[in-house]
């Protein structure tokens, strides 16, 4: 019987699904791997995965399609550009997996789009052609379906909305080497600055935050009556919305869905994004639904399973 793989590939560890070709997921497991660049790492992922199979009654020769989701870009025609946080061989990988599953079809995907496919095949944008997810975490990123198909742009750059200028004199320098990015406002990272900087000004003792993106404390204070946890979410909003509001201009997608470790908040700052959404937004594009993602963090291993099935499905 058919199967489909869909890999979360991390730096320390790999996410297997196993999925039928009609999007159910059999078992999902974790398999803690080394650097991705050599033969016995390789193997360390094909045999993990033949024993995922061997589970479920399927062999190697069932499976006939795998996708990777990278955090990294990949372009249209699938080449995957630099990726500073993990080490692979993309070549390398493909290889083994192509030698190890004969029949599979192999797709690199981003993993914001992956999420954004992913929603599509089984989540929250099920049966919605335009949408965009916007996946708020460490960083800002995006995934755009257009018609039913991503939109992954002719450099692999397409959905790096976290990089869309939003505020022209900001002085702090974002990741990218420029300054006033949405991911400075809008990242998990960029609402602990900017609650902790409101503290600072007002002069008052915020409350004890973990980590440098630590926006649970940040929530669970706003929700105290912390008035500076209040203004650094309407700040957050006020940014996201007017990226949006542009977005909506060149897209004009018919969902957006948010997701990421910041949407856990989703409940409490959804109101507010909703309401400036609607005062910048271009009056046809007002009527956009403002969503949840539904999928987690299994979003981007649904996705990347799908794109390989749809690649093998076009051959």
């Amino acid at each position: 019987m058919d199967r489909v793989l869909g890999i979360d590939v991390g730096g320390t560890s790999i996410k297997v699904g196993l999925f039928t070709p009609e999007g159910e997921l059999l078992e999902e497991r974790k398999i803690p791997t080394p650097a991705l660049t050599t033969d016995d790492a390789y193997a360390v992922v094909t045999s993990g995965i033949t024993r995922v199979l061997s589970a479920h009654d399927s062999t190697p020769n069932d499976v006939i399609a795998c996708g990777l989701d990278i955090p990294g870009p990949v372009a249209e025609d699938g080449t995957v550009g630099f990726l500073p946080n993990i080490e692979l061989d993309p070549e390398g990988l493909v290889g083994a997996i192509t030698a190890a599953f004969p029949r599979a079809t192999v797709a690199f995907v981003n993993d914001a789009n992956a999420a954004a496919l992913g929603e599509m095949w089984a989540g929250s944008a099920r049966g919605v052609q335009s949408f965009v997810l916007i996946a708020l975490g460490t960083g800002v990123g995006a995934g755009v379906v257009v018609g039913g198909r991503l939109i992954a742009g002719a450099f692999g750059a397409g959905g790096e909305i976290g990089h869309i200028t939003v505020e022209r004199h900001e002085t702090l320098t974002c990741g990218c080497g420029r300054h006033g990015c949405l991911e400075q406002y809008a990242s998990a990272k960029g609402v602990v600055r900017l609650y902790l900087e409101e503290c600072e000004r007002r002069g008052v003792t915020p409350v004890h935050v973990e980590h440098a993106t630590d926006t649970l404390s940040v929530f669970q204070a706003l929700s105290a009556g912390d008035e500076c946890a209040g203004i650094a979410i309407d700040k957050m909003c006020d940014y996201l919305a007017l990226a949006m509001s542009q977005i909506s201009c060149i897209v004009d997608p018919g969902m957006y869905l948010i997701g990421g470790g910041v949407a856990g908040g989703f409940a409490t700052f959804a109101p507010r994004l909703r309401e400036r959404f609607q005062e910048l937004a271009l009056s046809p594009c007002r009527d956009v639904k403002i969503e949840a993602a539904g999928l987690g963090n299994q979003a981007a291993m649904y996705g990347c399973a799908y794109e390989a099935l749809r690649l093998r499905d076009e051959q």
